[in-house]
Formats: structure tokens, C-alpha cells, sequence
């Protein structure tokens, strides 16, 4: 079945969200729509609709006009079988102790490592990208330096792969949550897969607004692997919700971006224990002062 993409930016978060609602009442309708904060640090926002019929051109015309965005741009995309083409594509990723592979590497685990298994049809947040190596790069650090977190939450888990991580070595209940409904399910099949229920439970939340999370705070250590925006709008929250003495691990900021959220973060009462840099992604791990 052919596949159609119509996608679009503009530079106004509100904007953006309300374009991509109007999306809904197009016919043919699309399958799926995104709203996304570029990571290139334009400040701009894409939007994006699914459609497994040609959509209809004039009317993304009349609504990129309506909502002052970019003319939509249209494009059909090849029949490819994507969970064989990331089967082939994702290799086993090695961060420190941590071996993240797929079922189809199953007997490439070093009896040396800690596995973690990420199916290929479940592939974002996989340890490839340099924001998700770099957060479990630092985890790897912390525990190598003795530390032990008690209380651990990952926002924004996407795979749960942090979670997971940080369940792994410390023997002590994990929480993750995301914005998204699939991710959640993405993160407890994930879970699962690992044989780890019980150890790691998911919330669907916006940061750190849910009763369970609300909780069981204050954490030891918290996980956002997200953006620079979301992560300095969560800045105040963050200050609350970690304990005094303990960690944030944060990414998800292009290079350029490190100095503005440190920024934010230090007026927020936490100090830069670690800097790392992977490729074009810096991950801090900030102490709670």
C-alpha cells in the first residue's frame, strides 16, 4: 500500500499544535499527524500528516495559509519493509556496561554485559542515537563511581531503554513516563521483552504531572532525554522533583544549545557534575545542590 507524506513548519509552537488538529478534518483523511520542535535549533516547528490515499493538495494549501506555515510539501514514499530494514541496519550498541541489541543479535550478548533488548519494530530510543548513548554513558559513569540511586524516574522514555538501564543495576523500583500513548506501549512491550515487570513502571504523563509520579517524589536520579525547550520549561519542576544530593541526566540538546540550558539549570539550583559530548548531542549530568 503506497504511502503519502505532506509536511510542513512554521514558527509558532500554538500555531503549529492547531494546524496539525485542522489536519484531522481533511478527506481523505490522514492515518497519523505530527507536530515536532525542529532539533537544529531554528526554533521551528514541523508538522506532518500520514495518508495511505493522495492527499488533497488544495486543501493543505488553504490551511498552511490559514496558520501562516510553509506550503506543504507532498511526496509519495516506497513499499519498504522497515522492521527488515532496521534488522539490518541496527547494529549491537555498547555504552559502557550496557549492551543494547535486537532479538535478531540475541547471540552476540557478552556474558560480560548487561543486555538490554530493543525489538527493531520498536526503534526509537534505541542506544544509537547520541542523545540515548550519551544518557546511558553517563548512567554507566555514575554507577562506576559507586553511587546508588533509590528512587529513579525517566521522562520521556520513549523505549524505556533508561529505565530499564538504571533497573538493571540498582534493584529498586523505576518509573517512566511519556506524552505519548504508543510510546508508553512501546515502553511496557519493552519491558516485557526484558522479563522485567515489576521493576519498572510506566505512566503516561506530561513531565512530571501525574499522581504516581507526584508520589513518589523526591528522586534520586531523573532521566529527560526530550529537547532544549521542553527540558528549560521543566527547570523549575525538575528543582522540586529531584532530592537534595541527587542527579539529573539530561539530552536531547544539540551542542550549541548546552551552555543555554545550563544556564537555566544553575538558576534552578543545580550544579554541572559531567559534560559529554556524541556527535552533534550533549548530555549533562547535573547535581541538585
Amino acid at each position: 500500500m503506497p504511502t503519502w507524506t505532506a509536511l510542513t513548519t512554521l514558527d509558532n509552537q500554538a500555531a503549529a499544535e492547531a494546524l496539525g488538529e485542522d489536519m484531522e478534518d481533511l478527506i481523505p483523511e490522514p492515518t497519523g499527524i505530527g507536530v515536532f520542535e525542529m532539533e537544529d535549533g531554528s526554533g521551528l516547528w514541523e508538522v506532518g500528516g500520514y495518508f495511505t490515499e493522495e492527499p488533497d493538495h488544495a486543501g493543505l494549501a488553504l490551511l498552511a495559509k490559514m496558520f501562516g506555515a510553509k506550503d506543504f510539501v507532498v511526496s509519495e514514499l516506497p513499499e519498504v519493509d522497515w522492521v527488515a530494514h532496521v534488522k539490518r541496519e541496527l547494529s549491537p550498541v555498547e555504552a559502557g556496561r550496557f549492551f543494547v541489541y535486537g532479538s535478531h543479535d540475541s547471540n552476540k550478548l557478552p556474558s560480560d554485559r548487561i543486555g538490554l533488548l530493543i525489538e527493531a519494530s520498536m526503534a526509537f530510543g534505541t542506544g544509537h542515537h547520541g542523545t540515548t548513548l550519551g544518557c546511558l554513558k553517563a548512567l554507566d559513569r555514575l554507577a562506576t563511581k559507586g553511587i546508588v540511586a533509590q528512587n529513579v524516574i525517566d521522562v520521556g522514555c520513549g523505549t524505556a531503554v533508561l529505565a530499564m538501564a538504571a533497573a538493571k543495576i540498582w534493584p529498586n523500583p523505576t518509573m517512566a513516563s511519556d506524552i505519548d500513548e504508543v510510546a508508553c506501549d512501546v515502553a511496557r512491550a519493552n519491558i516485557e521483552a526484558n522479563h522485567m515487570q515489576g521493576s519498572v513502571h510506566v505512566v503516561e504523563a506530561a513531565g512530571f504531572d501525574h499522581p504516581d509520579i507526584q508520589a513518589a517524589h523526591p528522586f534520586d536520579l531523573v532521566f529527560a532525554n526530550i529537547l532544549k525547550g521542553p527540558l528549560i520549561s521543566l527547570a523549575p519542576d525538575m528543582a522540586r522533583m529531584v532530592a537534595p544530593g541527587g542527579r539529573a541526566i539530561l539530552s536531547g540538546i544539540l551542542n550549541p544549545q548546552a551552555d543555554e540550558v545550563v544556564g537555566v539549570y544553575k538558576a534552578n539550583g543545580f550544579s554541572v557534575d559531567l559534560r559529554d559530548e556524541n556527535g552533534d548531542w550533549t548530555t549533562l549530568t547535573l547535581l541538585r545542590d
